[in-house]
């Protein structure tokens, strides 16, 4: 992979840009306390997350027939997003955002979050500007990116060997083979490293790493 190689570059969010990991887990053990279930760490957490993220909440032991999915998301993003003024960028994120803006590559940035939560973050963490297109999901069940991703697209079609998808999780290298892009995934966000690196993609340890691969 050479710097000249890419004109494009689809970021994630959770976990790749946004350092939340502690947030996600923290939130997730208030449901779980509440419910007596047993509480999650942040090793374990890393190997059960998932997409969609109903599955994730049924191997923690969520019983979907007495509390419907949607409530759970609703009381879970209420715990999350009581952090926000909290959360902040992965170190290097900023500066790396802005190294490839300056060398006109064009950035994305493609979230499972509900898109008007995703626009309000990243204007107060001061980094809109580098992006050319913000895409989240219209509700907030975090399903998969896959086709928000297709249909952001459709309109610019550029050669698909010119984009790259950098993310945290296995659904990224989902996204990236559906666009039928490449792929680099970043080994300190919502799931392990190995886990990552069953998918084939480039896995680096944080974003620091990155300049070697784009």
């Amino acid at each position: 992979m050479t710097a000249s190689k890419y004109k494009y570059i689809i970021w994630d969010w959770n976990g790749t840009l946004l350092d939340d990991v502690q947030y996600a887990v923290s939130s997730m053990n208030k449901l779980l306390q509440r419910r007596k279930l047993p509480l999650l760490d942040t090793e374990h957490y890393r190997k059960v997350f998932t997409f969609p993220v109903r599955n994730y909440y049924q191997k923690l032991g969520f019983n979907f027939a007495a509390e419907p999915f949607a409530k759970l998301a609703v009381e879970y993003l209420s715990e999350y997003y009581s952090h926000s003024d909290s959360f902040t960028l992965h170190k290097d994120a900023e500066y790396i955002l802005k190294h490839y803006f300056d060398k006109g590559i064009k950035q994305f940035l493609l979230s499972a979050s509900a898109e008007k939560e995703l626009l309000a973050l990243v204007e107060k963490l001061g980094i809109k500007s580098y992006f050319s297109l913000i895409i989240g999901l219209d509700n907030h069940y975090a399903d998969g990116k896959i086709e928000r991703a297709k249909k952001a697209l459709s309109g610019l079609q550029p050669d698909r060997q010119e984009i790259i998808v950098i993310g945290d999780t296995v659904h990224d290298f989902e996204v990236a083979k559906a666009l039928g892009c490449n792929c680099l995934l970043v080994a300190n966000g919502h799931q392990c490293r190995k886990r990552l690196e069953e998918t084939g993609a480039a896995v680096v340890s944080s974003l620091g790493d990155i300049y070697n691969f784009v």
